[in-house]
């Protein structure tokens, strides 16, 4: 028996844990009704755990401390659903106790629960009790009453309380969710953190496991259709991303997502990587917060009637019938608009564009999916007004927050009429997130700015919407700009130039950028768009 873990023990117990919630799998999945009956509860889990373990095995030697770090990080970035999102963050909780610590005894263990129970309960925007979040803050109350006493004081004492606690917690939580209750289960996720409980307490005694399988099967699906306090049934898709984004950004991102739909957990590396999951009816609007906090990358998206293989099939309320996937672009300026075009995508003027003109281009498709690119942020609000008429129209809609004409020029570049319409979203958004854009315009009047003050008829250069130069000249703050963007890399350029731009604007670029990154491959339209001299995209 150990009375402290120590690298080799943290691997153990990683492995015993995967292999644990492999076995129990099955049992999970159909223990699984809450929040959505989706029935992967433990498949997630135990990706979650895999992608935990093959971190840890990636890990050079070291310490617990390091052990436990580089566990907690491949379970953030390789967590799955709700529940792989929570137990990853209960990982890190230990794993942030246990910084610099070359073994973990008692006292690093009990930090370490407590501290994972609270930043768990943190990380969800809508607490359930009842849950794995439930069965988390017993272990860890569990843990503080062992440590007060003798014979819990030590690890194994300890280990042995958590894991009887948890268990008894998971056995009550029918009596907080009325959902389980109905269905005859315990909590999916609360179980499977009892399996990572025990195989914890295994490494640590060598002990065989002593836990049993619950014995629970859920009830027919008819008898969990009531309402429930929380994780709504009536949303339809579940949304899940990694994203870089500063810790600032967090709260205001929770909140976005809380008013799009429920199940929303946002867990950390620590790092500034954050995995995000929701359940939410509004695919763009998930992916539009992730842009606006950072910059969203890996993304799913799971319709759970694709999931479900009861599911009844969509209805077609259109009086006409609707085939097929379309794009539809907004495109301010004559060259864009040709550009678009040319990918087979339906334009709307940009300039000015009205909810009534978008939602008759989205019509005019004849699709039954569209994809609608804003290719603004000041149109998006219009896009997802036109988007929520055409939904009532039976047109499945989704608003990928393309935020400029690179952006969606990009996501079109990847679309694929014949790919499933979700994985083609997906494909879309990434492309457009991993652009990034440049655009250079002339100020109207005296601002201030993120770099200063400006003049009317100052020449402003922003990136990714914010401005980073002003200057009196076109062409130095275009070059300036540009090497902004090539000093964090790029492969591929893609330069609009303007109705205002001066003559030869988009060869100086080209001359500029092979100067600087002979490298990088430069492509230059005429977009024709007005108001920007030059805007530029890199991948």
């Amino acid at each position: 028996m150990l009375e402290a873990l120590d690298a080799d023990a943290i691997r153990k117990w990683s492995r015993a844990a995967l292999q644990s919630l492999q076995a129990h799998r099955a049992e999970i999945d159909d223990l699984n009704v809450f929040p959505i009956p989706d029935r992967d509860t433990g498949t997630n889990l135990a990706l979650t755990m895999a992608a935990a373990d093959e971190a840890l095995l990636a890990e050079p030697a070291g310490g617990a401390g390091d052990a436990l770090r580089a566990l907690a990080r491949g379970a953030v970035l390789g967590a799955q659903g709700n529940s792989g999102v929570i137990m990853a963050q209960l990982v890190r909780g230990l794993a942030d106790a246990a910084v610099n610590c070359v073994v973990v005894d008692s006292a690093v263990l009990r930090a370490g629960l407590r501290l994972g129970a609270r930043q768990a309960y943190d990380a969800v925007a809508d607490p359930a009790e009842g849950t794995i979040l439930t069965v988390a803050r017993a272990a860890a109350d569990a843990a503080d009453a062992a440590g007060a006493t003798r014979d819990g004081a030590g690890l194994t004492g300890l280990l042995r309380s958590v894991v009887l606690a948890a268990e008894n917690a998971l056995m009550h939580t029918p009596e907080q969710l009325p959902v389980l209750a109905r269905a005859g289960v315990v909590d999916a996720g609360g179980r499977g953190l009892v399996l990572l409980l025990d195989a914890l307490e295994c490494a640590a005694t060598g002990a065989p496991s002593r836990l049993t399988p619950t014995g629970r099967r859920a009830r027919p699906n008819r008898l969990m259709q009531s309402p429930r306090e929380t994780g709504s049934g009536d949303y339809d898709y579940e949304v899940q991303y990694l994203l870089d984004a500063p810790d600032s950004a967090i709260a205001a991102l929770r909140a976005e997502l809380g008013g799009l739909g429920d199940s929303v957990a946002v867990v950390g590396t620590g790092d500034g990587v954050w995995n995000v999951h929701a359940h939410v009816n509004d695919v763009g609007g998930a992916l539009e917060a992730g842009v606006e906090a950072g910059r969203p990358h890996r993304i799913t998206v799971v319709r759970f009637a694709d999931a479900d293989a009861d599911a009844d099939v969509d209805v077609d309320v259109d009086s006409a019938p609707r085939a097929g996937t379309a794009v539809v672009a907004v495109a301010p300026g004559e060259g864009l608009a040709h550009l678009f075009e040319a990918e087979g995508v339906r334009v709307v003027d940009g300039r000015r564009p009205s909810t009534a003109e978008v939602l008759a281009a989205m019509r005019a498709t004849g699709a039954s999916e569209v994809v609608l690119l804003p290719n603004a942020s000041q149109v998006t609000g219009i896009a997802e007004a036109a988007a929520e008429e055409a939904r009532a129209d039976g047109i499945r809609v989704t608003v990928v927050p393309t935020r400029s004409p690179v952006q969606g020029l990009a996501a079109v570049a990847v679309h694929d009429p014949a790919r499933r319409f979700d994985d083609d979203v997906v494909a879309m958004a990434e492309a457009a997130a991993a652009t990034r854009f440049a655009e250079v315009t002339i100020a109207e009047r005296e601002s201030l700015t993120s770099v200063g003050i400006c003049q009317a008829g100052d020449v402003l250069g922003l990136i990714d919407g914010e401005v980073v130069e002003i200057g009196r000249g076109l062409v130095a703050v275009v070059f300036a700009i540009t090497d902004r963007l090539l000093g964090v890399g790029a492969e591929l350029m893609t330069v609009l130039v303007g109705s205002g731009a001066t003559s030869g604007l988009g060869e100086l670029v080209v001359r500029h950028v092979h100067e600087r990154a002979p490298l990088t491959d430069v492509t230059v339209y005429s977009g024709g768009q007005p108001n920007y001299p030059l805007i530029i995209g890199v991948e």
